[in-house]
């Protein structure tokens, strides 16, 4: 059993007590950029765009919910909004489960 430690033998040295080592970090830091890049700058851009689209709502826009459901936009107001989903079938929906535009006359070609 030797005294003298395995890395001290090898002759690579350990930092200074109380010493900063960046390379230590750096793979810590790598990790965090391309956390960055693939998850979160992703996800941030597409919650902005969904936030845009729902602030820019009209009468007349045909939605898609998150929950599948097909309408027309009767009404905007401002947390709700009113969908045309038949003929006078109207119902209130969020505006936090709209999923997304779709075309204008999808929702004729849907009842058809």
């Amino acid at each position: 059993m030797s005294l003298i430690p395995s890395a001290f033998a090898a002759g690579i040295s350990a930092p200074a007590p109380g010493g900063f080592n960046i390379m230590q970090f750096l793979p810590m830091l790598v990790i965090f950029v391309l956390f960055w890049f693939l998850l979160i700058r992703p996800q941030q851009k597409k919650a902005k765009a969904h936030s845009l689209m729902v602030a820019e709502l009209q009468k007349g826009d045909e939605i898609l919910t998150n929950g599948g459901i097909l309408g027309r936009v009767n009404k905007v107001a401002e947390q709700f909004v009113l969908l045309e989903i038949a003929n006078n079938v109207i119902i209130s929906v969020q505006k936090a489960t709209i999923g997304s535009k779709v075309e204008k006359g999808t929702l004729d070609k849907v009842q058809q």
